[in-house]
């Protein structure tokens, strides 16, 4: 009998010190990756993607190089791994292809730009077209697609609200008046 009460202490013990819950609230937990919050659940490939410059395939070769397994979480991951991958994210040294921003009109040369830099380098392009009145930047200025769709049916700049839209607004209407 004494075993058998020793074998349920010892179970009951393993139990006490198992808490599901504990590992959730530090998987859910934010970690800082290019001055962008990315939440420590999600895989190291996957989460790499929610900077804006890091697409799908350059986060494939992030892992390569620094030989990190692509399912492996981003909470597992060391502060010298994120400080690594926030450097070579910054320069990387991968094919031409790869890079966002190739053959540059100010320096000519191929860069990988990220986060704001990303939005304000496109922005000052969009400026340049519309400058030198060029048809992509005469599209931009009027509210226009720019890359070929059909302006009747499809493309829309939130312009106009759809008509059931507006039919509720019209019943709401009379409704109160009434």
């Amino acid at each position: 009998m004494d075993e058998k009460n020793k074998k349920v202490e010892e179970v009951k013990v393993v139990k006490k010190s198992f808490n599901p819950h504990e590992k959730k609230v530090d998987e859910g937990r934010l970690i800082r990756i290019l001055s962008k919050d990315v939440p420590g659940n999600m895989t190291v490939y996957a989460g790499l993607t929610r900077v804006k410059g890091i697409s799908w395939s350059l986060s494939n070769a992030i892992c390569k190089v620094f030989k990190i397994d692509k399912k492996k979480k981003i909470i597992e991951l060391t502060s010298q791994d994120i400080e690594k991958i926030s450097e070579f994210a910054k320069n990387p040294k991968v094919p031409k292809y790869l890079m966002n921003r190739r053959n540059d009109l100010e320096s000519g040369e191929d860069k990988h730009l990220i986060g704001t830099d990303l939005d304000l380098q496109t922005e000052f392009d969009i400026k340049r077209l519309k400058k030198i009145k060029s048809y992509r930047g005469y599209r931009h200025l009027h509210g226009q697609p720019s890359r070929g769709q059909k302006t009747r049916s499809h493309f829309r700049k939130n312009k106009t609200k759809g008509v059931g839209i507006k039919k509720k607004k019209a019943a709401k209407e009379e409704r109160t008046t009434v």
